[in-house]
């Protein structure tokens, strides 16, 4: 059944409105697969959240290192009155070499809590690859139906003008009316108003479009397909189910708060002293050279107003990364019932217009026309009708566009293509 809704409504836009067309693929036509890989490759957002996530994998190592040691050189106890004198058992050229070392545990922790930010960040990425596409799917299928409901359009104009021509038929031999004439002229110029505006209309989303392709706006966009709905969708639970385990950006909220855990325990160690370990070594001139170890703590005398609100901090930020990971699921499961019930009532809303409305419309547009050349039905029934066709007929390829933008965001929602999506 709906293999007979997708015919009706892709030859009406690439054929004509004819009743049994045959549907032609263009050379020029760029498809939703080729689309979908130029913007993976060129959209410069994509790139910046790549590299974003590459940053982010920098800063692991930086998280797990040790403070740079201090080395500093020192001219020891030289006599005011004689800088020259090495005389003194207490003159020395020294050297000393310090490093300060975290309490343990410190640097493990805070290593997770980078590598968690890292895979939080990688995992955005690809979500930002998800959200990409979906958009880009929203925009090619806008673009879709625009190009098909302006060759629909041209379609009723041209049947438009024929009524034109019978008024004007009828008009010549007595039979007809001014009035319907006139009417006639003014439903053609009706129509062609309304083809300029989509016309201008598909200008601006073809620039759209090129913006997500990484291209210049004015790049010409050949014409696009507008493929059959292949199956139907899995249900709202598998789709939760799938989400729940696929999502990259639900992935990412859990990774986030792993990632909090680990910088609340490394702030808690934050109040335990570190340790400096140093080493010297003293040249003198006139007697023995000399060795020295240093041994030092760092005292966390200010806590009330350091690592104790570093640790309040820590712990508000691990209770916010879990109600947001919470929040986030709740969000993505919704928004999954929201965007299967817009899919199914847009394939079955699309499978009534096809198969019962648009061809009922059409048979009432051939009979108010052989009403009216025998003078039983007015000019402006017949124009009335004729419109309800036009409307009927994008309304059902716009239906097409809305099922697969819809699918689109499901297939970014969850992560992965569902219901054979192309």
């Amino acid at each position: 059944m709906f293999g007979v809704m997708y015919t009706l409504a892709a030859a009406s836009a690439v054929a004509a409105a004819s009743q049994n067309p045959v549907t032609a693929v263009q050379a020029d036509t760029l498809r939703v697969a080729a689309a979908v890989r130029i913007a993976r490759e060129a959209n410069p957002m994509l790139r910046a959240a790549r590299l974003e996530a590459d940053a982010a994998a920098e800063r692991i190592p930086q998280a797990g290192a040790l403070p740079d040691p201090e080395l500093s050189f020192g001219l020891m106890n030289r006599m005011v009155g004689s800088l020259g004198s090495t005389m003194d058992p207490m003159t020395m050229n020294q050297v000393q070499l310090t490093q300060m070392l975290p309490w343990p545990g410190v640097l493990g922790f805070s290593r997770q809590r980078a590598e968690g930010l890292a895979r939080a960040g990688r995992l955005d990425a690809e979500d930002a690859e998800l959200m990409l596409v979906a958009r880009l799917k929203r925009l090619y299928y806008d673009l879709a139906y625009t190009d098909r409901a302006l060759v629909l359009m041209g379609n009723s104009r041209d049947l438009l003008r024929d009524f034109a021509q019978v008024s004007q038929t009828m008009y010549a031999v007595g039979s007809g009316l001014q009035q319907d004439v006139l009417q006639a002229q003014v439903g053609v110029a009706r129509m062609t108003e309304e083809i300029t505006a989509m016309a201008q209309e598909r200008i601006a989303l073809a620039g759209r479009l090129n913006a997500l392709l990484g291209r210049e706006a004015t790049a010409p966009v050949g014409a696009l397909e507008m493929p059959a709905p292949p199956r139907p969708l899995p249900s709202v639970d598998s789709l939760m189910a799938l989400a729940d385990a696929r999502r990259p950006k639900l992935q990412a909220a859990r990774e986030r708060a792993g990632a909090a855990v680990a910088g609340y325990r490394a702030a808690r160690r934050e109040l335990y002293p570190d340790v400096m370990v140093g080493v010297s070594y003293g040249q003198r001139p006139a007697f023995d050279d000399m060795a020295s170890l240093m041994l030092g703590l760092r005292l966390p005398i200010w806590a009330g107003r350091r690592q104790l609100p570093m640790r309040r901090e820590m712990q508000a930020m691990q209770a916010m990364a879990e109600a947001e990971a919470r929040d986030l699921a709740n969000e993505t499961f919704a928004a999954l019932v929201e965007m299967r019930a817009e899919a199914e009532k847009s394939l079955n809303l699309a499978r009534l217009y096809a198969t019962s409305i648009v061809p009922q419309a059409r048979a009432s547009v051939d009979a108010a026309l052989a009403a009216y050349r025998v003078g039983r039905v007015d000019y402006m029934s017949l124009v009335e009708n004729q419109m309800t066709v036009n409307r009927y007929e994008t309304e059902s390829v716009r239906l097409v566009a809305a099922y697969h933008q819809a699918v689109a965001e499901i297939a970014a929602l969850v992560g992965a293509e569902v219901g054979g999506a192309p």
